[in-house]
């Protein structure tokens, strides 16, 4: 098994931690290991370690000020604590403290939240439909009938496969 981080190496440190009945894995070479500041004789937060995994070098000096968020006034040292943001404004206020600890976790930046799987291909469907729509809208108002005619169709074939893709989940 390789290194979560380089890909390179072999993992040798092994990681897990149960988050709200999810289990979280991480693996780790020596090398990476060591960079992130794991000591392995003594036990690690995992989502202290994906947090430091995100920083810049010498961020950790500069995360030294305990950002607060300015809604609910949550610490970041409370969420470090915790593992759990006190409310929307947290995502923002923690943007840059947050921003590894999401790559960890979700190998993207963002959190696109949790949906049953056979809904995640329809729901990408249907945004990718209403841009096509968007953008066929503007064509016409533009009076390019031969870009509209092209969107036109994407837009038939997007709304096939859209219908397509509930049909075989109700069955």
């Amino acid at each position: 098994m390789h290194c979560d981080y380089c890909g390179e190496q072999d993992a040798t440190v092994h990681l897990a931690q149960l988050l709200n009945g999810e289990m979280k894995n991480l693996h780790l070479c020596k090398d990476c290991a060591g960079k992130s500041g794991i000591n392995v004789d003594e036990p690690v937060s995992l989502s202290d370690l994906l947090l430091k995994a995100g920083q810049a070098p010498g961020a950790e000096e500069a995360g030294k000020k305990d950002i607060r968020c300015p809604q609910c006034h949550m610490r970041m040292s409370d969420f470090r604590k915790t593992s759990r943001l006190g409310c929307p404004a947290c995502y923002d206020a923690f943007a840059a403290e947050l921003a590894g600890l999401l790559l960890g976790l979700h190998k993207s930046h963002y959190h696109a939240g949790k949906a049953p799987s056979g809904t995640r291909l329809s729901h990408a469907i249907h945004e990718q439909a209403e841009a096509v729509s968007g953008r066929l809208k503007t064509a016409i108002a533009a009076e390019q009938f031969e870009e509209a005619a092209r969107l036109r169709d994407e837009l038939k074939q997007l709304q096939g496969e859209l219908r397509e893709d509930v049909c075989h989940e109700g069955s």
